[in-house]
């Protein structure tokens, strides 16, 4: 998808999260419904969801798509390269991400963005996985970023 439509798309969810997410105060809620709707909407999204922050591991939360990893050792894979970083996290081909965990072989790029809490704790990731190689950008980070915000806006 080119830059213009990907980035309209984006547009129409993030507003369509807010109208749905306003009616909640729970973030479980809110991360369910981000990542169904976002698996719904973007067709190049394998697999959406959330890992946790859970007694020195990440524990998978709320997500749409194949079965996942229940827990990602502590400091492994691209959602410990997110929270470690404290950024967003944009691997091009997990093939070549060393250390990259394969909770599911059809996965061949990814994109992390760390959750962070009403206090401004990482306190887990957005994890987005595609089949396709070279399936996000900065598009996919800037609208990402602003979507995760929303878990515990309201």
């Amino acid at each position: 998808m080119d830059s213009p439509k990907k980035f309209g798309r984006y547009d129409r969810i993030y507003l369509q999260l807010i109208d749905l997410l306003k009616k909640s105060n729970n973030p479980i809620s809110n991360m369910a419904t981000i990542a169904a709707v976002l698996s719904g909407k973007m067709d190049n999204f394998f697999w959406t969801g959330f890992y946790l922050i859970q007694d020195g591991k990440l524990q998978v939360g709320p997500y749409q798509g194949s079965l996942a990893c229940i827990d990602l050792a502590k400091d492994t894979g691209v959602c410990w390269a997110g929270i470690n970083a404290a950024k967003t996290v944009i691997v091009a081909d997990v093939n070549e991400f060393d250390g990259h965990i394969a909770c599911d072989s059809r996965s061949q790029s990814e994109i992390v963005v760390p959750l962070r809490n009403k206090a401004n704790e990482i306190v887990g990731v957005l994890d987005v996985d595609s089949s396709s190689t070279n399936s996000f950008d900065d598009t996919d980070a800037y609208w990402l970023e602003r979507i995760v915000e929303l878990v515990y806006q309201y």
